[in-house]
């Protein structure tokens, strides 16, 4: 080779070299600043702490609080205590609720070992089996939705006609993994995606212990958080205060907030004694707890009480956890 063609190609290497190596300095000094930049971007504000977890096993029945709990997708989640995981639906499938049977609240449904327990008022306790492969899947509703669940027999079934005292028969149906999930807000463009097994809305109830006290002052009768069915009770914070964060980091938790909690007659049902009165504290939720004019479209004439999220990052919530306000 010529020397003169020598000594240009080492100087093109030197420069190759040079301008790669600049590059990956530039790239790195990038991250550096991006890393940077994100972590100013997005601040943690205590709000509160974490004051009660419930999980409720069987839609509308009694919920059953915990120390601590899993986080996941389609909600709580404690050994084998899954939020809302069972329902009681008709012989042609359809749903049953507290606002159709208002005595399903004073049901205690809980798992251990393997088993169900099913316990009422002037009821003998229940245990039955949970994996029952061999029962039938059933085609069942959920408001508008189609929905599955694996019937857990003709002996549990017994014990809720029995109990409900109605003329009609009740099944109950197990939410499997393997079973399709509903997305209640498909319909609404505006809302993130996220799926449920039974609750109506959300994976994830969050309510103000604040809240339920301002209500309170303003009944003749105290309610307590239980009648509006949370998963999450927050204290140490104002009334209302749930209703502006966007996001929340409780533990390695980050919940998104989806809408509030639009209320019904459901909440007229006592948790203590299973009676409806079909007023309160429904109207003095409405006297000043409406929706603005601009989402009537959601909520329509409902009162709102408490907030809806989803699970954007899965983990561990106890009870004395700090509640974090994410803002960016």
């Amino acid at each position: 080779m010529d020397p003169r063609q020598r000594l240009f190609g080492g100087l093109l290497q030197s420069r190759t070299a040079a301008l790669v190596a600049g590059g990956a300095a530039a790239a790195l000094l990038g991250l550096g600043l991006g890393y940077r930049y994100l972590r100013r971007a997005e601040r943690a504000e205590p709000v509160g702490v974490v004051s009660q977890l419930l999980v409720h096993p069987l839609k509308s029945g009694r919920g059953v609080s915990v120390s601590e709990a899993e986080c996941l997708q389609l909600g709580l989640k404690s050994g084998e205590l899954r939020d809302r995981h069972f329902l009681l639906v008709t012989e042609d499938g359809h749903m049953v609720t507290g606002r159709q049977q208002p005595r399903l609240v004073l049901v205690s449904l809980t798992c251990d070992g393997g088993l169900g327990r099913l316990t009422g008022p002037d009821m003998e306790e229940l245990r039955f089996p949970l994996d029952r492969p061999q029962n039938p899947v059933l085609d069942c509703r959920v408001f508008s939705s189609d929905v599955q669940g694996r019937d857990c027999g003709d002996d549990v079934s017994r014990w809720f006609t029995s109990f409900l005292a109605a003329e009609k028969t009740f099944r109950l149906v197990q939410f499997e993994a393997h079973m399709k999930c509903r997305r209640p807000l498909e319909a609404e463009p505006q809302f993130p995606e996220y799926q449920v097994a039974y609750p109506d809305f959300c994976p994830v109830m969050l309510l103000s212990a604040a809240s339920v006290d301002d209500l309170s002052s303003r009944l003749e009768q105290e309610v307590t958080a239980e009648r509006f069915r949370p998963n999450i009770v927050v204290g140490g914070c104002r009334a209302f205060d749930e209703v502006r964060p966007r996001e929340l980091q409780i533990g390695g938790v980050r919940l998104q907030r989806v809408m509030a909690c639009g209320r019904c007659i459901f909440t007229t049902v006592d948790p203590e004694t299973g009676v409806i009165n079909r007023k309160e504290p429904l109207e003095t939720l409405k006297s000043y707890r409406l929706c603005h004019p601009s989402e009537k479209h959601l909520y329509k004439s409902s009162p709102l009480f408490g907030q809806l999220h989803k699970v954007k990052q899965e983990g561990a919530l106890r009870v004395g956890d700090v509640v974090y306000k994410i803002s960016r």
